[in-house]
């Protein structure tokens, strides 16, 4: 990757606990690596504490917190998963707007695994093809949305992927959807 995303703002949103580290860690990696500037945003300041499936990991700094954010402000939105990460994330109502908005702006967003639970109560699944965790399905299809089990899912301004195994495919699809909607190509 080049510098695909030069002076772009990324935010990363998840809950101050429970994010899916590798979900987090990686895509931030491959933001930076394409030159862009990810921001972690969340609901409280201070800390937020990732996890290795159930087990405790690293905790990383918040940069701003929900009620500090606009959409304006960011080139594209991602969403980690983890199982707690997205069912705290989608009971803030700043945080679910701050996702709804992308979407309004016809922004890129970027979501993995047990992300889309923030999208379902945003209501931005309807009509949408998307991919996730395989628990989310019937979320997903109740919502409106049609799931399929694939590695990368793509959907206008929207990419989303299954799990950590599909993280190389899921990074590489998330800086050229950002990419695109840098240069006005991304399509909603």
């Amino acid at each position: 990757m080049a510098n695909e995303l030069e002076g772009k703002r990324i935010a990363f949103m998840i809950a101050n606990e429970g994010a899916e580290q590798v979900e987090l860690t990686e895509p931030w990696k491959a933001v930076e690596e394409a030159g862009g500037r990810p921001e972690l945003i969340a609901p409280k300041p201070g800390k937020a504490q990732a996890f290795n499936h159930l087990d405790k990991g690293d905790t990383f700094d918040v940069d701003r917190t929900t009620d500090e954010v606009r959409v304006e402000e960011y080139d594209g939105l991602m969403l980690p998963g983890g199982v707690a990460n997205p069912d705290q994330l989608r009971t803030v109502e700043k945080a679910v707007a701050f996702a709804r908005g992308f979407f309004d702006a016809g922004k890129p967003v970027a979501v993995i695994c047990h992300g889309p639970w923030t999208l379902v109560e945003a209501d931005v699944v309807r009509g949408r093809t998307l991919t996730s965790w395989p628990s989310l399905k019937t979320d997903i299809r109740n919502a409106g949305g049609q799931w399929v089990d694939q590695e990368v899912c793509r959907d206008g301004v929207l990419v989303t992927s299954r799990k950590p195994d599909d993280l190389p495919a899921f990074c590489s699809a998330m800086v050229q959807l950002f990419a695109e909607a840098a240069k006005g190509s991304a399509a909603a």
